[in-house]
């Protein structure tokens, strides 16, 4: 005879009490810390574009007589208009995105190609190179003004795109070829070593491998280095002789009137307009940026 054992009773699942419930949901310090800390520097960020751009917005009248960093009594258009009217806003604008493009062809190229020749390629005294290439990031730029300008006088490259670009390039370079080593680093040297292999040489390795891997890597290199070419004045102010090659830094300079008097309003709207393509670009790609930063502390 089989004697029926009855069933076992379901574990009591016992309610938490209300002060773990309290525990789990009070916030602790330092998250509350790090919130104040975000908010405070999103405010830092992003007060100046909003001031920038609803002083843009203020009439003569309104900006010179009130409190400049009041809200404006009355809105108005016009000064956007007088912003192209005072200066050859345009002009300026296409030979920013000239200098810009030039410049960043050549850091992406010659970059990628010294980082791959000294992390993947690899030769005698590679390290010792790449830290040469380092110290250039600390050599200020204008230690080379002077032989610069010396140099392109007997060259006749004076007050072409060329004098700007070259310089711009070479003192980005460093930089560059820092960020494409450190994500070079992380490539798993089997991957190389498959398509040796298979026959491919180190110029199809790069064409078919490096470059495709390092897309996130060239956002991030190409907007870190265009918002310094975007913005330089020095090389520009140096090289620069005539009104047609301007940048907008230099562009700038035309709403001084007479006196030292300034246009502020068709100033600021002026800004508007040039930092206006920064900073949609930067918007588009600031999530591949970030994962370029980012590739060098992961292993790929």
């Amino acid at each position: 005879m089989i004697a029926q054992t009855s069933p076992a009773a379901p574990p009591t699942i016992r309610p938490p009490s209300p002060v773990a419930v309290r525990r789990r949901r009070k916030p602790s310090l330092s998250r509350t810390l790090s919130r104040v800390l975000i908010m405070l520097i999103i405010i830092v960020q992003v007060y100046p574009l909003a001031w920038l751009f609803l002083t843009s917005l203020r009439t003569e009248q309104d900006f010179a007589s009130g409190d400049p960093f009041a809200l404006p009594s009355s809105l108005t258009w016009e000064n956007y208009a007088r912003a192209f009217e005072t200066g050859d806003l345009g002009r300026n604008i296409l030979n920013s995105f000239i200098v810009t493009m030039g410049a960043n062809i050549l850091i992406v190229l010659f970059g990628m190609m010294a980082a791959y020749a000294l992390q993947v390629l690899g030769f005698r005294h590679s390290r010792i190179i790449r830290g040469l290439f380092m110290v250039g990031i600390i050599v200020p730029v204008q230690i080379a003004l002077v032989p610069l300008f010396i140099d392109y006088s007997a060259v006749n490259l004076l007050d072409t795109y060329q004098s700007m670009i070259i310089p711009l390039a070479g003192f980005s370079l460093p930089m560059s070829i820092y960020l494409f080593s450190s994500f070079f680093e992380y490539i798993p040297r089997e991957t190389y070593e498959a398509a040796s292999l298979d026959g491919a040489g180190p110029y199809r390795i790069f064409g078919l491998i490096t470059l495709p891997l390092s897309v996130n890597t060239v956002v991030t290199v190409v907007l870190v280095n265009s918002i310094f070419i975007w913005n330089d004045f020095i090389f520009a102010n140096t090289f620069v002789l005539s009104e047609d090659l301007k940048t907008i830094p230099l562009g700038l300079q035309n709403y001084i009137g007479a006196m030292g008097k300034v246009d502020w309003t068709a100033t600021f709207a002026a800004v508007c307009v040039t930092i206006t393509p920064l900073l949609l670009v930067f918007l588009v790609l600031n999530k591949a940026m970030i994962q370029g930063l980012e590739s060098g502390a992961n292993k790929g």
